[in-house]
């Protein structure tokens, strides 16, 4: 895996950072909707579980790559459940990846401005936030619902830069999600990351040519 030469810090002013999957374990959010809401799902609507599940990944599919993906709204009112309350069930699962508080320490100490940059839903955010407290690090948290296109989208990064400024020559932005990465690359961002082992429990992705890492040690920052 790369080293610290993956980043030319000296050329950074901004980080933007997302959240799951990369500073949080996506375990929680990959067990919540593949296994813990397909149960739930078929207790509530009386259905076998197998049902529950092919009706759930039809919903999923519909879905993908939208900011109705991401809207805890949007599925609670689909899928006639309390998604937060459900969420809550397994709140205990929520993790912060190991290697995260120090680099977001160093990054703090850098002088760097930090600023998450997520596509969870503000509820989901809000959860995040009480169940880690890592929002004592950050300048700013934004959610993509406040511009009201996903990450994926061409044209997010424009509605980026209307409420955090920022010079896409200056700026690091590390993901999990490839299609992610690739419209931040499309846009301009001179410098990407991608974490390759979103998820504690599943096997390393392949991330496809972007300069990757499996912990963030490999990119401590230095002083600004």
């Amino acid at each position: 895996m790369p080293g610290n030469t993956v980043i030319d810090w000296s050329h950074v002013d901004t980080v933007l950072l997302d959240m799951d999957g990369t500073l949080l374990d996506l375990h929680f959010d990959n067990h919540f909707w593949l296994e813990h809401m397909p149960r739930r799902y078929a207790e509530y609507h009386s259905l076998a579980p197998d049902t529950a599940r092919a009706h759930l990944t039809a919903h999923y599919e519909r879905h993908a790559g939208t900011l109705n993906w991401y809207c805890l709204d949007f599925w609670a009112s689909e899928l006639a459940l309390d998604i937060m309350q459900l969420k809550e069930e397994v709140v205990h699962l929520i993790a912060v990846r190991p290697d995260v508080p120090a680099f977001l320490g160093a990054l703090r100490e850098s002088g760097r401005r930090v600023v998450m940059v997520t596509n969870a839903h503000p509820k989901s955010l809000d959860l995040k936030m009480r169940e880690t407290r890592i929002d004592a690090y950050f300048d700013a948290l934004i959610s993509s619902h406040q511009i009201g296109l996903p990450k994926e989208h061409p044209d997010f990064w424009q509605g980026l830069q209307g409420i955090e400024s920022f010079d896409r020559q200056r700026t690091l932005f590390v993901d999990d999600s490839l299609p992610v990465l690739k419209s931040a690359q499309a846009y301009g961002i001179a410098q990407l990351l991608a974490v390759c082992n979103p998820d504690s429990k599943q096997p390393h992705k392949d991330c496809e040519g972007f300069a990757a890492i499996t912990s963030f040690e490999q990119v401590m920052p230095n002083a600004g």
